[in-house]
């Protein structure tokens, strides 16, 4: 099933959730968001590649390449920005409306790096 429209078109973190976990996800859920912001809450089996790096040329990490990408941040800024980049680098990548913030308020799950329960920074 191909993921992502040529629109560029945002998911709801519904959407989001819905296609990052589970037995056999679809998509890499890609939180673009600094080591402290992370370090204090992410979505549990998101995987971690700042958006500084990614804009200083950085490759993501080994899980998310060659995978369809679900690009989250704290509010949704960021991850549009990283986003637009990792498609034009040849990514299938699109951006979670909302960001870490509103998967929060969804009742979604966050942990902090420990595995613990966490917070939004």
């Amino acid at each position: 099933m191909f993921l992502f429209r040529k629109s560029q078109e945002r998911l709801s973190v519904d959407e989001a959730r819905t296609r990052t976990t589970g037995e056999h996800p679809e998509a890499v859920l890609l939180d673009v968001r600094e080591k402290p912001e992370w370090r204090a809450g992410h979505a549990p089996g998101a995987v971690h590649a700042p958006l500084t790096g990614l804009v200083a040329g950085a490759a993501p990490p080994p899980a998310a390449q060659g995978r369809p990408l679900v690009v989250i941040c704290r509010s949704g800024h960021r991850s549009q920005q990283a986003a637009k980049l990792l498609a034009e680098r040849g990514a299938a990548a699109v951006d979670v409306k909302g960001g870490m913030n509103a998967w929060a308020a969804a009742g979604f799950p966050v942990v902090d790096e420990r595995g613990n329960s966490g917070s939004i920074a």
